[in-house]
């Protein structure tokens, strides 16, 4: 059953991307650890000298997930020239993310994450990191408070567009997304700028 023979950080990081499909398609409390073993080609015990729990996995795995987010968005808007490219390409960053990574998003921002007791603090936390990325973004002369509140609506626009897409379940245009979402978030911005 136990696949090839792999580093321990290896092994970790293909328990989670299994474990990642496992849980976006059936979700926290319908995966097993048996189920992720199994699919992983690793045995119990194998998994559990990784995770000692279910709880343990799901919670790594947000935080894996959400890392990975907010490096994309990074990575994307670390060049760029002005306030307007760097809301085009951070939108941009964020959509190819979710375009690419439904489970990641789901898992992130659905189902046991936002209602589970357990998780829901590791969510609020891994937003409010997100919100704390961008708010050094916005190219607008606001307070320190109006700065956090509008990185938070931004945070909040993004998460609505996307959960709308993944819902609907057809494929989309990240790009053609991030023009539309980008282009209302501006004006936005512009226009407390002009306040």
């Amino acid at each position: 059953m136990t696949s090839a023979r792999l580093s321990a950080t290896a092994r970790r990081e293909q328990i989670l991307e299994v474990a990642l499909e496992i849980f976006g398609r059936s979700g926290y409390h319908g995966a097993s650890m048996n189920e992720i073993a199994e699919a992983a080609g690793v045995t119990k015990p194998v998994l559990y000298q990784h995770f000692d729990s279910k709880s343990e996995l799901f919670a790594a795995l947000l935080d894996d997930v959400g890392t990975r987010m907010r490096t994309e968005i990074a990575k994307a808007t670390a060049n760029a020239a002005d306030g307007k490219s760097q809301t085009r390409l951070g939108f941009q960053a964020y959509f190819r993310w979710v375009a690419t990574d439904h489970d990641g998003f789901r898992l992130l921002f659905g189902g046991a994450a936002r209602h589970d007791a357990e998780f829901t603090e590791q969510v609020r936390r891994i937003t409010a990191d997100a919100a704390s990325a961008i708010a050094p973004l916005i190219a607008v002369d606001l307070d320190t408070e109006k700065r956090r509140l509008v990185s938070h609506a931004l945070v909040g626009l993004a998460e609505g567009a996307s959960r709308r897409l993944i819902d609907k379940g057809t494929d989309f245009d990240p790009d053609e997304i991030a023009e539309t979402v980008s282009a209302l978030a501006w004006a936005g911005l512009r226009a407390l700028d002009d306040h």
